[in-house]
Order: structure tokens, then sequence, then C-alpha cells
């Protein structure tokens, strides 16, 4: 309701003062505007520490067996796939971001035609990456360890955090833990530290879009949110093949849950997720509707409560076609390779910010980046999609509880394991209680923003 609120009085001061100084000519939309994209900055500068402290966080808390563990990668990369060649398919087929290349040039650089000077930028931008397997491979080992976290680079952040993870397990193991008790601890500071200060930045986004919606409206008018439903209509219509189709004909086919028990038992965390706009939030509710559907506690505690770090498929989706979109309005369409980074950039951006407020729009900077996007169109574009962001999250959070409870299914599929005596298909049982209590169990002890 606040970012509602700040789109319509930023509407509003641009349709009244357009481009003149107000306040006693102290003031116009174009500083508001300026005001919104520091915003706009310390949504990026904290992103990357978050993915970073997120991931630590995660090897610290969590302890899955190997064969489990890659189990869940293998199910999570297919699902990532699969949304990744829906969101691509859908944008290659019908390039829907052509219908917004007019205004937001025009947005971009004012007075410039829409195909020249900005997809020239544009086109210098891009030429920092490779098409390369090798090169894009090397580009993503750091110098220093402070370069990543300097350049926002979000894939060479995710590699470091994967491997100081390893190297704090295999040093615990080593007997070690002693001593790696106060690192852990430290870890676990700093990614609560982290947390908080976005908590406080999210809560000033209001004002931020407020601004620059001002700007934007006060240079080119009412028209520049005409296109922007087209958008909309492109990131539902995908979710919804992914989440509507995909989901529900792989539990049936592959996990024996026919569509009346995955849609039917799991629509209580489904609309509990729509309805909070946190999958964490839910993970309670999601529990339930796993052991009623007969999925063992083993499963749906590594599903619901760790996996969750990794099933964000909404998140995913939302990430690579705004950013194929944007390429596309600017008159620049993707080849195959640039795709790929994209969807990668997409893929660890989603499974390293788990559990973040607001996890799609603070790491959208991130993957907007690696899909060449100069900063100056970052700071345009992300005040357009915020307007019909609110409706959004909430299905990104709903795909990703559909995610977890069908990752929960799939690793059930031949596993063995009995369910906890008193539980049963169609009621929860004891074993619901255990679950809820301890939801990290032998597991691990869960994220600390789980129940």
């Amino acid at each position: 309701m606040r970012v509602l609120s700040g789109v319509v009085l930023g509407i509003v001061l641009g349709l009244a003062f357009r481009e003149q100084k107000y306040l006693f000519g102290s003031i116009g939309n174009a500083e508001l505007g300026r005001l919104g994209l520091l915003v706009v900055k310390l949504l990026k500068a904290l992103a990357v520490p978050l993915v970073f402290f997120a991931i630590l966080d995660a090897f610290v808390k969590t302890d899955i067996s190997l064969r489990k563990g890659t189990r869940l990668i293998v199910i999570c990369a297919i699902n990532a796939t699969v949304a990744l060649g829906i969101g691509l398919a859908i944008m290659n087929a019908f390039t829907p971001g052509r219908h917004l290349a007019g205004t937001l040039a025009e947005l971009y650089r004012p007075g410039a035609t829409p195909t020249d000077a900005a997809a020239q930028e544009l086109l210098a931008a891009s030429k920092k990456g490779s098409l390369g397997l090798l090169d894009n491979i090397a580009s993503y080992v750091p110098r220093s360890l402070v370069d990543p976290f300097s350049e926002n680079s979000v894939i060479t952040v995710v590699l470091l955090g994967l491997l100081v993870g390893v190297a704090l397990r295999r040093a615990r193991a080593r007997g070690a833990e002693g001593s790696m008790s106060v690192v852990e601890q430290g870890i676990g500071g700093i990614y609560a530290i982290l947390v908080e200060a976005l908590d406080i930045v999210v809560g000033i986004v209001p004002f931020g879009v407020l601004g620059v919606v001002a700007d934007v409206v006060g240079k080119a008018g009412l028209r520049v949110f005409a296109s922007i439903w087209i958008f909309l209509v492109t990131v539902l219509a995908a979710m919804a093949l992914h989440s509507l189709v995909y989901y529900p004909l792989v539990a049936w086919l592959v996990g024996k849950k026919p569509p009346r028990v995955y849609l039917g038992i799991g629509a209580d965390p489904i609309l509990t997720g729509l309805s909070t706009n946190s999958s964490l939030a839910t993970v309670p509710v999601t529990l339930k509707a796993l052991d009623r559907m007969g999925v063992s506690p083993a499963s749906s505690r590594l599903a619901a409560c760790i996996g969750t770090n990794l099933n964000n498929d909404g998140i995913l989706l939302y990430e690579a076609i705004t950013a194929v979109f944007l390429t596309q309005a600017m008159g620049m369409p993707l080849g195959l390779g640039s795709q790929v980074t994209i969807g990668l950039a997409s893929v660890m951006a989603a499974a390293g910010i788990a559990g973040i407020p607001e996890a799609g729009l603070v790491v959208l900077p991130l993957v907007l980046a690696a899909a060449g996007l100069p900063d100056a169109l970052i700071a345009t574009a992300i005040p357009l999609v915020m307007t019909v962001d609110w409706i959004i999250a909430r299905l990104r959070t709903g795909v990703n509880v559909m995610s977890d409870m069908l990752v929960a299914v799939l690793l059930d599929v031949g596993d063995g394991e009995k369910k906890s005596s008193g539980a049963t298909p169609e009621g929860g049982g004891e074993g619901v209680a255990d679950l809820l209590g301890n939801p990290g169990g032998s597991l691990g002890g869960g994220r600390d923003e789980s129940p």
C-alpha cells in the first residue's frame, strides 16, 4: 500500500509540475528523481554482501546427507531449467519488450532516437563480457577477494560463498569446531545485521518510488505506464505455465500425487504464500500440507526448510524475463550465450538471496547488470517495474511455495522412508507436531527466520 501511495503521489507531482521547480523554486521532480535513485543504489549495495552471508549462514546451520543433498540439487536444477526454458521461449517467440522501446529509450536519454545513442551505449556496456565459454569462466575468477563486492558481481560472490562455506565445513570436521563456533556466530551476527539494514532500506522504498515516478511522469507523462502492463502479462503467463501446468503434471506423473492432492491439499500453503508474500513465513503451513499428502517428514524438512534456499523458480523467472524484456526494449536482442548468462545470474541470485525481504527486487539490479545494462538504464527501468512489482511479488511467492512442495514430493519418490507414526495422507498426527517443533531436525536447525 505504501508503494502504491508513492506511485499515486509521484504521478500527481509529475502531472502537476512537469519539469518546473516548486516549493518556492527550491526543488523539482528531477531532484526528487535523483533522491529516489539513492534507494536503488542502497539496495544494490546491500544485495551482494547479503547473498554472500546468506550462503555462509546456510552452510553453518544445515547438515544434510550427500545422497539426499545431491538429489535435492538435481531436482532444483531441473525445475530451474524448465522455468528458464519457459520464460526465454516466451520472450523469444513474442519479443514483448519491443512494445516499451520508444518510451524506455526516451526516458533513458531524453531527445535521442529510440535506437541510436541509447542502443550504442548499451552495446558499449555489454562489451565488458564475452560469449566465449572459457572467457566467461575466467571472468568469474576474481583478481582479489574485494573485487566481486566492489563490482557487484553476483555470480562470483556466490562461487566465493560456496568456496568459503565448504572450507568452514572442512575446518570444523578436522577438529577446529571450538574455534569455528566463534566464526559461525560472527557470520550469523553479520547476516542478521545486514537483514535489519535491508529492512530499513525497504521501508523507504515507497519514498524512492515517489521521487522517481514524479521524475518519470514529469518527463514523459502517463503514457510511460501504458506498456508496462505488457510486461506484467508476460511474467504472469510464464509463471502460470510453470506453476499450473508443469508442477501439477510432474507431481502426478512422477510423484504419484494427482492434481486434486497436489493443488487441493496444497491450496492452503499456496494461498498463505500469496497472502503473506513470504515463502519462509508459509513453512509451517507447507509442512502440514505435505504431511497430509503423505510425504515423509525427512523429505518435507529437506525441501521446505533447507531446500527453500534453492526452490525459487518464481524469482528466477521474474529476473530473467525482466532482463530480456529490457534489452528487447532497447532494440538489442540477446544471443543464446547472453541469455544463458542471464539465466545463470538469475539462478544464482535467486538461490543466494532466499529468505531476504523483497528478494526479487533486491537482486534485480544485479541480474540487470549481468545482462550488460548500464547503471543509468537500470535506474530508469526499476521504477517502471516497481509499479507492478507488488502484484508479481506475491505470485513469485506462490510459485516458490509450489516449488517447495514439488521438490518434497519428488524427494520422497522411491526413498523408502516411512512417515512418522500417527500421520496419514489426509490428516496430521504426531509427526506434524515433531516436524513443526524442530523443522531442521537431524538435517539442521534451519534458517533464523524459519518458524
